[in-house]
């Protein structure tokens, strides 16, 4: 069953931010975009790379008016340890959920019930606290941030713009489509 549409249930969590343990509900993510970043672990292999390319664009989500949560099964107090161990991890100043209860990871259904961990799940959540776009990767694949970034841009448009649809590979100001019986079969 798609996921496209559905609302993210009522949440409350626990996260590591800029120094900080703050609490995350879901009352935090609306009125604006945002996206889940799902990942296993903490102190692993394939996580700290695609953590710190979202913290390299971080500022350019923030500036499009999108948050970024990433989470995985880790407390928070985990997540603060490898903020202190790791150079890479140092650079993020989005929040870190932490989902030890496997409540979040269970609602976006990305949960790996027999490890207790989440898939590489990543979903854009626009302001009304629904899922606009996931996908969800292979545990040894990273993801990228500027293809995420491509993608907030183009559904933000598309929100905005709901007469017109954007085309593969499209980018922000580029051309867009008027869907039509005129454009059938001319493409």
């Amino acid at each position: 069953m798609s996921m496209i549409n559905k609302e993210v249930n009522e949440f409350k969590v626990k996260a590591f931010v800029n120094g900080e343990f703050k609490d995350v509900s879901k009352a935090d993510i609306l009125g604006k975009w945002s996206v889940f970043f799902f990942y296993p672990a903490d102190f692993t292999f394939v996580c700290p790379t695609e953590l710190e390319d979202l913290a390299d664009k971080y500022e350019e989500f923030k500036a499009i008016g999108c948050e970024i949560y990433s989470v995985s099964t880790d407390t928070h107090f985990v997540h603060k340890a490898w903020h202190d161990a790791s150079d890479r991890i140092k650079k993020i100043q989005y929040p870190m959920l932490a989902d030890p209860t496997h409540a979040i990871s269970r609602d976006f259904d990305v949960l790996i019930e027999e490890d207790g961990m989440a898939e590489r799940g990543t979903f854009v959540v626009n302001p009304e606290g629904r899922i606009a776009a996931y996908e969800v990767s292979a545990g040894n694949v990273g993801r990228n941030a500027d293809e995420l970034f491509r993608k907030l841009q183009a559904l933000q448009f598309v929100a905005e713009h709901g007469d017109e649809v954007c085309p593969a590979k499209w980018q922000p100001g580029a051309e867009t489509l008027k869907p039509s019986l005129d454009l059938v079969g001319m493409l």
